[in-house]
């Protein structure tokens, strides 16, 4: 029997301004502290974290309290989130990502975020969903 192993976990440390225009939309761009203020202005900057194990379709995001199945990865967000700490997430519902860094979830609204939030993604290990 399989568990829901934990892949990725971060706790956010700075909100930057232009992050709730993003949310709006259903996306968020999340960066490791310490990404250029260009970027850091439109993004979720977390902790410095590993990747353990990558990101597949059907895995959980956990952020906080609410989940979000994962339904496509593109070909290079693994690699953004290991390397950067960097990590677009669209609430889309979609089974092929638009562009190549995507990792697309249910297309849900998302919860408020603040500093201390938890992001979490984990396998599924139930097969239920």
């Amino acid at each position: 029997m399989k568990e829901c192993k934990a892949k990725y976990e971060t706790r956010v440390a700075e909100i930057g301004p232009l992050v709730p225009e993003f949310l709006e939309s259903r996306i968020l761009v999340f960066f490791r502290v310490g990404a250029p203020p260009e970027l850091a202005e439109f993004s979720i900057l977390t902790e410095p974290s590993e990747l353990v194990e990558d990101v597949k379709a059907g895995d959980l995001v956990m952020i906080g309290e609410h989940s979000y199945r994962v339904t496509a990865v593109g070909e290079v967000a693994n690699m953004n989130l290991r390397n950067l700490g960097h990590l677009v997430l669209k609430c889309n519902n979609r089974t092929e990502p638009e562009l190549p860094g995507d990792v697309c979830v249910e297309a849900k609204d998302l919860p408020p975020i603040g500093v201390g939030t938890i992001l979490r993604v984990s396998s599924n290990g139930s097969g239920a969903g």
